[in-house]
């Protein structure tokens, strides 16, 4: 059944050498070749996908550090607005309390200058009423200056007392 053929067995090794010299000529050296390339662009696809990560992360810090200076140039903003809000009230408020005082003043003044009228005028009238009220006392006709400046005087003192 089954019988060793010896010559059978030398050409069979060496059709299967002479195989792998075409091989290895025309077919292992583009297999290889192809490999390499192929391990290559892997390697290559790799180091720009590490890259591109590496960027990306400096993208990020990046962008978290304009963001907190953002962030922080809107505080101070709205710090420097609420100041100058304040600073505003504060002058806003003095220039009415200065503005209320300046009338109160000139209202007490005004009350002032109206009284020392008022008590002036009363005061003429106080003196005429006196000397009319003497004149008919006396049933003469007195010398209205001479006897004003006497009724005059004459009231000064009751003011003093």
């Amino acid at each position: 059944m089954l019988e060793i053929n010896p010559g059978l067995i030398v050409w069979t090794i060496i059709t299967f050498v002479i195989l792998l010299v075409i091989l290895r000529a025309k077919a292992w050296k583009p297999l290889v070749q192809a490999l390499t390339e192929r391990e290559e662009n892997i390697r290559t696809a790799l180091q720009g996908a590490e890259d591109a990560q590496a960027e990306a992360q400096r993208l990020l810090d990046e962008n978290k550090r304009q963001l907190a200076k953002a962030e922080e140039q809107s505080q101070r903003v709205i710090k420097e607005g609420r100041e100058m809000g304040e600073k505003l009230k504060s002058e806003i408020v003095d220039k009415a309390n200065t503005s209320a005082r300046t009338m109160i003043e000139q209202a007490k003044d005004e009350i002032r200058r109206e009284k020392e009228a008022a008590l002036t005028q009363l005061r003429t009238e106080v003196a005429d009423l006196a000397i009319g009220v003497a004149g008919k006392i006396l049933d003469q006709n007195l010398v209205t200056p001479k006897q004003r400046q006497l009724v005059d005087s004459a009231i000064k003192d009751l003011q003093k007392n």
